[in-house]
Order: structure tokens, then sequence, then C-alpha cells
């Protein structure tokens, strides 16, 4: 049976990957697929567990890079707040269109009923929306960072409402986490000395099942938010990003399970997909709900736009909103399989289209900018970058090297981009001309002044889908000169070669060569003298002190 479960899993995923989806599509069609050959959750328990855990990491690895100042941020928690509140009602209207139009899941519900059904349509996915920000390298951007901090304000809601429908409050000793700061230099100091190997990605997976979803369980509360405030906790450390690539691989491979429990939920009845098509039409108001609000935050349309579209999805909590709904018999069960395939309609529906978000935003330039606040077009003013012969496109650390390098050899004459704020300032502390800008952005080069004098574009990026966007961005200008890139996988060196960038680097090759010629060059400078040198410098010695004796 596992075997069979492990083929179909690969075999589903690696078909969507082909055709330009991401692979998450082709885990919610295995889930189906198993439950149509009568595997289903309670056939594999142990599946809802990994499926758990792969939350959990995944909240934990949220925590790792989350700036708290961004919660608090108008654009963040009024939007969370008015959208809820907006959809809930424009989807209670529609949910009683549908009830009087005769589906019989929702024709026998009461008011009340229909309003928590629009409570749990309400959220957006957590785990769509971090999966998809993270392949796209786009976690730390504006409208990423953005669109994280309503997904756990909305999370926060879930929690609330999954603490109050136990029926009981949380324990009494839920008021000793409130002491965990106080813990944090302590945290911070064992993780100092952890290491850099396995006992790293041990101590992370600890902190977050251990210290992070036990601890908050056994207190009353969700183990959802435990491991989020252990991430949290370890956030601003020199080894967070270390850490987040550690536990990346466990997180990806877990949270495949959490696609597949879905689609092992149930196959719908004929009435039941009809509904839940229905309910994934009603997907493009969330999205413009999302694009409204935060336009009137001054929130730039191209920025708007982007942290919509990851939102345009219904959510796993929603999910677990209506089973504990359907436990307590607040709702019929037959809407927990409506709400997954809608689910995962929602996935198969916003995938491709996160996929071109870009290039939406493009083609629907003149209607957002109609939208846009009057007041986000002082954004609009030109970017002057000087004169440089250098433009460096990501400024990490191998664009720093980079940049330092040409500085060295070439004088002044190098400018970086860079989209994370608090990486430009460190810059500017160290004295580089970095200026903060998403060079996969399309208004950042429409902004950008026309400069003759770049020679040379090195696009550094550290992921694979940024340097593309970016080279787009490039081809559509009026730049002729030439273009490098980076690249990490065999792949991306044939996709950027079939491109006709000029030179297309191998991150590995090149840092062997690096270190090589590094070596080369130390062993050089502290080569002893030759014998020959050494004699005739005897030589020249004994000289000299034989004409001082006769002088």
């Amino acid at each position: 049976m596992e075997p069979a479960v492990l083929l179909i899993t690969l075999a589903c995923g690696f078909v969507m990957s082909r055709f330009g989806f991401p692979p998450l599509v082709g885990y919610l069609g295995a889930g189906f697929i198993l439950y149509t050959l009568e595997i289903d959750e309670n056939t594999l328990p142990l599946l809802e567990k990994i499926a758990d855990i792969g939350v959990y990491l995944l909240l934990f690895a949220i925590g790792l890079r989350l700036d708290l100042k961004s919660l608090v941020k108008p654009e963040v928690l009024v939007t969370s707040g008015v959208h809820m509140f907006s959809f809930v009602i424009i989807s209670l209207s529609i949910l009683k269109i549908f009830a009087f139009l005769g589906f019989s899941q929702i024709a026998g519900l009461n008011e009340n009923q229909l309003l928590l059904l629009a409570f749990a349509l309400s959220f957006s996915s957590t785990v769509f929306a971090v999966k998809t920000l993270d392949d796209k390298g786009e976690m730390v951007s504006l409208y990423g960072q953005i669109a994280i901090g309503i997904l756990i304000i909305q999370d926060l809601f879930a929690v609330v409402f999954l603490t109050f429908s136990k029926g009981e409050l949380p324990s009494i000793y839920a008021f000793a986490l409130l002491l965990l700061p106080f813990l944090r230099p302590l945290i911070h100091a064992i993780f100092d000395r952890v290491g850099h190997g396995d006992l790293l990605v041990l101590f992370g997976l600890v902190m977050t099942l251990v210290f992070g979803a036990f601890l908050f369980e056994k207190a009353g509360l969700k183990p959802d938010l435990g491991a989020l405030v252990m991430g949290i906790l370890l956030s601003g450390h020199t080894k967070t990003q270390e850490l987040t690539k550690s536990i990346f691989y466990f997180k990806e491979l877990f949270l495949v399970t959490f696609f597949l429990t879905i689609g092992l939920k149930g196959l719908p009845t004929t009435e039941d997909l009809v509904l839940a098509v229905l309910l994934t039409l009603v997907l493009p108001i969330k999205w413009l709900i999302f694009l409204t609000i935060l336009t009137r935050f001054r929130i730039r349309a191209r920025t708007a736009f982007l942290s919509s579209s990851a939102l345009m999805t219904y959510s796993e909590f929603g999910l677990i909103v209506c089973s504990v709904a359907s436990l307590n018999g607040w709702l019929p069960e037959q809407l927990i399989i409506v709400l997954a395939v809608s689910l995962a309609l929602s996935f198969l529906f916003a995938s491709p289209l996160n996929q071109v978000s870009e290039q939406m935003y493009q083609y629907l330039h003149p209607f957002l900018a109609f939208i846009e606040h009057n007041k986000a077009k002082s954004e609009d003013t030109p970017i002057r970058i000087g004169h440089p012969r250098f433009l460096i496109l990501g400024m990490g650390r191998i664009g720093t090297g980079a940049y330092d390098a040409l500085k060295k050899n070439f004088g002044n004459v190098v400018v970086g981009i860079e989209h994370k704020p608090e990486l430009v300032a460190r810059h500017h502390r160290q004295k580089r001309r970095v200026i903060l800008g998403d060079a996969s952005d399309t208004d950042f080069w429409h902004k950008l002044e026309p400069n003759e004098n770049i020679e040379h574009i090195l696009l550094t990026m550290s992921r694979h889908h940024g340097n593309l966007l970016a080279f787009e961005q490039l081809k559509g200008s009026s730049y002729e000169g030439k273009v490098s890139a980076i690249a990490l996988y065999q792949e991306e060196i044939s996709h950027l070669s079939k491109m006709k960038i000029d030179q297309v680097y191998d991150i590995y090759e090149s840092a062997g060569v690096g270190f090589v010629n590094s070596m080369i060059s130390e062993i050089q400078r502290n080569k002893p003298p030759t014998k020959k040198k050494t004699l005739l410098k005897k030589y020249y010695t004994r000289k000299k002190v034989k004409k001082r004796k006769e002088d």
C-alpha cells in the first residue's frame, strides 16, 4: 500500500510540474486518486500526523523570517479585519442565493449556520501562499510580507474561534507561556552552541514540535500557534537563515502529505462538485476586496495586485473550522467534503494565475492604475543611479562579492539593486552604493532613468525565478549591453543559455575556481626564495663584510 501511495504521489506531482503547474496541485489529485482506490485517512492514520508536522514546520519557518512590526501596520491589521467582515457579508448573501436555488447541502441551514460557513470561507491558505512565495523567492518582498502578515492575523482569528469552540478556556498554565520572551536570551545562547550539522536540524525540530506544538497544546492552545511563536523567538539570530535552509526539505516533504490528506477526505457527489465549482467562482470577489482595501492604504497597484493574488484561495484553517463545527453539531458533515473540494479547486485556480501574475499585472495595468490611490503616485518619481558601468541585481553574498571585486578593479563605477530594506541599510553602513528596488518589478524599470553608461548587468538574485523576471524586463528595455547570470542547477543553466544571456555561471563550479585561484595566490605569496637567490644573497653579504674590514 505504501509503495502505491509514494508512486502515485510522485507521478501526479511530476505530471503537473511538466505542464507548468506547481507539484502541490498534483499531490491534491493524488489524494483523490488514492481515495478511489479505497485508501483514506483511516487507512493511513500516520499520514495525518505527518501532515500536521508539515504545517507546524511551515509556521515555524514563517516565524523565523517574520518581522513583528509588519503585523501592526494598517495595511496588514486593518485590511485583515475589514476584508474578513466584508467577505463574510458578501458570501453570506451568495450562500443564501445557492440555498434558494435548492442545493441540499445548505438549503436547510439557518442564518447562524450560513454565517459560520461564510466565516470559514473568508480565510486564505497559509500553506499555499507561503509555498508559492517561497518557490518564487518573494518571501521577503513587500507584497510577500503584506500577504504573510494578513495570513497570520487571519490565523489568529481562527485560533480564537477554535479556542472558544471547545467550550472551555485555555489551561491556567497558558499564562506561563507569557514568560517565553524572557527566555529568549537563554534560547539564543543554546542556539549559538548547537553547531551546524544534524544537531542544528534536531534543535529546530525540538523547538517546533516539543517547545512549540506540544507545549501549547498541553496549555489548551493551538499547536500551530506554538510553532509560530517558537520561530519568532529564534528570529533575528545570526544562524536563523542556516536553520531555515536546514529544515527546508523536511518541511517540503511533510507538506506533501498535507495536500494528500485533503484529497483523502472523500470524493464529492455531483451536487457537491457543482457547489464547490460555484464557490470557486466567488474567489475573484475575495481578490477584488483585498485589492481595493490595500490600494486605499496607498499601497502601489502592483504590490496590492500580487498580495491579493497570493491570497486568492480558500484555506486549510477554514476546513479545520468547518470540521470543528461539524463535530460540535453546528454544521452538517457533508459540508467538509464540499469545502475540501473548494479548497483543492481554489489551489488549481490560483496556482497558474500566480505563476503568471507579473504578466497579468502588465495586462491589467490600465485598470489597476485607475483604482490606485492618487498619493501612491509619489513613489513614481524617477530613480537616479548616477553613471555606473556595472549594475548588480541582487545584493546577497554573491552580489556583494561581485560588487567588491568590481570596485577594487574598476573603481567606484558599480551600483547594486536589492529589494530587502534591512540589507540595503547594511550595505549603506558599509559604504556601498545600493538602491532599494525590486528588479523583477516592471514599475521599477519604468521609474529607472535611462542610462547609456551601463556596460554590464549581473543577475545575482538567489532565486532562478527572480533572475528570469529581471531578464524579461531587460529584454523589453532599451538596454543593449552584456548580461551575466548565476545558476544553481544544470536545468537553470540550460534555461538561461537558451534565453541568450551572454554569460551563465555555475555557482559551484565558479566557487571551486575561485577557491583554487585564491589558494594559488597564497602559495605564490608565501613561496620561499630559490637556492640560487639564497647563494647570491650570501655572496653579497660576505662581500660587504669583507669591504667593511678592509676599511
